[in-house]
């Protein structure tokens, strides 16, 4: 299931550690649930068309300077339509001070307004970053997360497909585990990001042994916090009536989750098949794939110039 997150006022501003100048601790509750800011240029001029409430606002130096040039009344006007119920909060950056009409208004609607010294360039910056990981969509699928020649691979499948022993055989072939049994997915801008639930990190579920703990039992380089995932193995018991990939030229297949696609490899699971040698065969397929060298292409070629040279020698016979 895919979530929306949001994050309060107060969290936010506990992270960058703003000096808060207007608002009580009610007011902290107000949700942010978009990563972006507003710098509100226009609404300050009185133009009010198209506006995003629910961005941040920062008024820094330009915003500033143009305010110093209007008088009371219109201030209050502007600030009156900006303290919007669904605007989450207000920046004042650059060491700039909260004009007394700002004040005024957001003391009367129990607005926040917060201030800091950095320059809007940087704390903007900074913002943004922290919010699209804070604010990113999120699902969670069933399977193992692991990091494999330094890509993330996610390898999916029924129970009792054998995951998770892959993975403890990856782990003992120097290849590091990022989630086993329920990974936690989320999309920042156009990368999805995988990790393990809280009560799961570094654990790895194994039948007939139970749970391991692969940081005690094969060092700190078994085990990483999060990874990108770039590729993703689905392990789907051998059907013998199946016709399965061979000489690999089919059109690519993906996997699809958070509205992106993300490249599927379907491995059939079959006895006598070493599923771990395969997964580090296949990323590093992938990996040369993504140079530009793909070995399934360079076959066909070499099959068509093949027949072409055996047409070419029927002719001369002929």
């Amino acid at each position: 299931m895919e979530d929306r997150a949001s994050c309060s006022v107060k969290d936010f501003v506990n992270h960058f550690n703003f000096e808060q100048t207007t608002g009580d601790k009610f007011s902290l509750n107000r949700r942010i649930t978009v990563p972006n800011t507003n710098r509100p240029g226009l609404e300050l001029t009185g133009f009010y068309d198209h506006v995003e409430h629910k961005r941040i606002i920062i008024i820094g130096n330009k915003e500033t300077a143009y305010l110093e040039k209007l008088d009371s009344k219109t201030k209050s006007e502007r600030f009156d339509r900006i303290t919007h119920e669904e605007t989450p909060m207000i920046l004042i950056t650059g060491g700039n001070q909260c004009p007394p009409e700002l004040c005024k208004i957001a003391k009367d609607k129990n607005f926040p307004v917060f201030k800091t010294d950095e320059p809007s360039s940087d704390i903007m910056v900074e913002m943004v970053t922290y919010l699209d990981e804070v604010l990113a969509r999120t699902t969670n699928v069933h399977g193992v997360l692991m990091n494999v020649f330094g890509k993330g691979v996610l390898i999916i499948g029924d129970s009792g497909m054998g995951k998770s022993e892959v993975s403890l055989d990856l782990i003992l072939r120097g290849h590091s585990l990022i989630a086993d049994d329920r990974v936690d997915i989320s999309r920042v801008k156009d990368t999805i990001i995988g990790t393990a639930p809280e009560l799961l990190k570094g654990m790895l579920e194994i039948r007939g042994i139970g749970i391991i703990d692969v940081t005690h039992m094969y060092g700190a380089r078994a085990h990483l916090e999060k990874g990108e995932i770039n590729f993703v193995v689905e392990f789907k018991k051998w059907d013998d009536n199946a016709q399965y990939l061979r000489a690999g030229v089919e059109d690519q297949t993906y996997y699809q989750t958070l509205g992106l696609d993300i490249p599927l490899l379907t491995f059939p699971v079959k006895e006598g098949r070493n599923l771990s040698v395969l997964v580090e065969a296949a990323v590093q397929d992938f990996m040369l794939k993504q140079r530009g060298i793909n070995t399934a292409h360079l076959f066909d070629e070499r099959v068509m110039e093949y027949i072409k040279k055996q047409g070419e020698k029927e002719l001369e016979n002929d």
